[in-house]
């Protein structure tokens, strides 16, 4: 191999290494834990679509996951509100206690349209002991004639971990 050829090849691995280095969790990194949070998770009951703002309906699910392998998590609240922030309704009746890598979802179905596109739920969510942050999102879909439509949205913690 001559010394062209090898410095090729060494530009072309330093370029692969700086490309991969930010998806590498390091040793010494910290995973984010808390003992709990309150999060706003948008959702969207239609979007619209067109020059004349036609409502697209979409059914909504909310995931809440606990993405602890080794702690339990309790889910406090989850409320749904519309648009304008007016609570439309409330999930829980108690509280819901899931166990380590335990997953929950709650479903608005397409034919409610009562939220918007604007309607989001609020979580919250406690631990014993500082866990792993669930991931809380929501997923949209919806078919209309021959046309689909999904997507997702994370939610925002509005309140600092404990």
């Amino acid at each position: 191999m001559n010394n062209r050829h090898c410095l090729h090849l060494f530009v072309i691995l330093i370029a692969v290494i700086t490309l991969l280095e930010p998806m590498v969790v390091q040793a010494d990194e910290e995973i984010p834990l808390s003992m709990g949070q309150t999060v706003y998770v948008p959702a969207y009951s239609h979007i619209y679509s067109g020059d004349r703002e036609l409502p697209f309906l979409l059914t909504v699910t909310l995931s809440i996951r606990n993405c602890d392998p080794r702690h339990n998590m309790t889910v406090t609240v989850v409320d749904y509100y519309e648009t304008q922030g007016r609570l439309l309704k409330k999930y829980l009746e108690k509280p819901l206690v899931l166990v380590p890598l335990e997953s929950v979802r709650y479903v608005v179905a397409q034919s409610d349209k009562a939220g918007g596109s604007g309607a989001n739920f609020i979580v919250e969510w406690q631990a014993d002991q500082a866990v792993n942050l669930p991931i809380i999102e929501t997923i949209m879909i919806g078919t209309q004639s021959q046309q689909g439509i999904s997507f997702t949205s994370r939610g925002q913690a509005i309140t600092p971990s404990r």
